[in-house]
């Protein structure tokens, strides 16, 4: 019988030992993630600016805009911070989420879980570089559509893939100062603008005549303040990461739910314009009706710099996990190679690009729906996984623990748990039919891996039978 310690109890019991995430023949890091460079890199996984939050507004009106960014960062981005901050300090490894769902559900599970979020992933990274050229098309109208569009997307995919290539600790702190960068001119903007403000602005509810849009209004909201769990698969390469995962977490929530918020009232308040017009994009052009066209071209740069670092953040994160997956076994080992230079995973890197690169030239909506539903399922079974761990292993040490029982982290995960199933129930016919086809992809995945295992086809790492220091809490 297992102590619960969720439950009051007395009973002291031998410590529970679970595999080590990381691979012993792993070569050492010379260069971790430190605190600053990682709240950046967070920040970046989950946002890099008011960049994307202008279809909220056409959707739904100013009023339920400001709402949904007030709101939403405590029934969804608040408890996937908490999540990740306990899971990834009880397992430091760069299999992340993967590891998860193996040490609750079993490998099955953990090899779809691999298989969602990556997906997910080079989705996003694809949408990156649509979003940045929709930006430098108001300086470069020729970016427009055609031939020129085109090989804008491929070559910045590219070079962008080439600078993750020279290593994490490089990428850390250029996401320092891109971040400083690109979120200058929003703070200019909305201190230009506080004279200008006139609060009834806020609370229209949209312009008669405009059909809300709750598709287009949820997707929005959803796709600017997830994918907070992303940074766990780069827990291996964070100094220290049981002190410094909750505090950049922490750090990151406060900072990203600011940096909506402000702009978002500063210019719905200063601000009369057609609700239409509020395409992603529209914050250039407001900035240049508040304060003048030097600070929509800042804006303006400042996305395109502010995309880099998504795509920087969201690369770092896909190539890691497929690193983590490989040193778990869960991959052939030859996916877990490092750059000799670099020290990098090269391999993780080339495929989420060459995957991203496929998926470039969808519809950015259709891009934006297609990761937040396979990015559901992948939170379904992360919610139930985080649940299960507590039930399953209440004797592990976790440096550190969500200060809630087990009846309330249930209540906890069944809000957000709740809005996953919102947003899969109004995903259109081509979204399900994406996501079915990636997921039975995934499984069939799954069970070629065994195959070749079985057979000895390929090589696979040996799972690591190591222990962590494990004690009664």
């Amino acid at each position: 019988m297992t102590q619960n310690l969720d439950s009051p109890s007395s009973t002291i019991e031998p410590p529970q030992h679970l595999p080590t995430t990381t691979n012993p023949t792993t070569p050492k890091k010379n260069h971790k993630l430190t605190l600053i460079p990682l709240i950046f890199l967070i920040y970046f996984e989950v946002a890099g600016g008011p960049y994307g939050e202008e279809p909220a507004v056409k959707a739904a009106g100013p009023l339920l805009a400001i709402l949904g960014f007030l709101i939403f960062p405590f029934i969804w981005s608040v408890p996937e911070a908490l999540i990740t901050a306990e899971l990834s300090t009880t397992f430091p490894g760069n299999g992340g989420f993967v590891i998860w769902a193996d040490k609750a559900f079993g490998p099955f599970w953990g090899s779809l879980m691999g298989s969602w979020k990556f997906l997910t992933g080079v989705i996003n990274i694809a949408s990156f570089p649509v979003l940045c050229i929709s930006y430098l098309e108001e300086i470069f109208p020729i970016l427009d559509s055609g031939v020129p569009r085109k090989l804008a997307i491929l070559g910045s995919t590219l070079f962008l893939s080439l600078v993750n290539y020279t290593g994490l600790t490089i990428v850390g702190y250029v996401a320092v100062a891109l971040g400083v960068i690109s979120l200058a001119p929003f703070i200019i903007m909305s201190l230009i603008a506080i004279p200008k403000i006139h609060p009834h602005r806020w609370l229209s509810l949209g312009q008669k005549g405009v059909k809300k849009d709750w598709n287009l209004f949820f997707n929005t909201l959803f796709w600017n303040l997830n994918f907070w769990d992303n940074v766990s698969t780069m827990a291996g390469e964070v100094e220290n990461p049981r002190k410094t995962f909750p505090l950049a977490l922490f750090s990151s929530v406060v900072f990203t739910c600011l940096g909506y918020i402000i702009p978002l009232m500063a210019v719905t308040g200063a601000v009369d314009l057609d609700q239409r017009d509020w395409d992603t994009g529209f914050m250039a052009n407001a900035a240049e009706i508040i304060s003048g066209r030097w600070l929509k071209f800042w804006i303006e740069i400042g996305a395109v710099l502010s995309t880099i670092g998504l795509f920087e953040a969201q690369l770092s994160s896909s190539a890691f996990q497929i690193l983590g997956m490989a040193e778990i076994a869960f991959l052939p080992k030859f996916f877990g190679l490092r750059s000799k230079w670099f020290n990098t995973p090269w391999v993780g890197i080339v495929l989420s690009t060459t995957i991203s690169l496929g998926m470039s030239y969808m519809n950015f909506q259709d891009i934006i729906s297609s990761a937040n539903f396979l990015y559901s399922l992948g939170m379904l079974l992360e919610f139930a996984s985080f649940l299960w761990l507590r039930r399953k292993f209440p004797l592990i040490k976790r440096p550190y623990r969500v200060p809630m029982r087990l009846p309330l982290l249930v209540i906890m995960c069944l809000v957000p748990c709740g809005f996953l199933v919102f947003i899969m129930t109004i995903a259109t016919k081509l979204v399900y039919l994406i996501s079915g086809l990636m997921t039975i992809g995934g499984i069939g995945w799954y069970f070629l891996m065994q195959y070749c295992k079985s057979k000895k086809l390929l090589k696979f790492n040996d799972k690591v039978d190591d222990t962590y220091e494990e004690y009664v809490e």
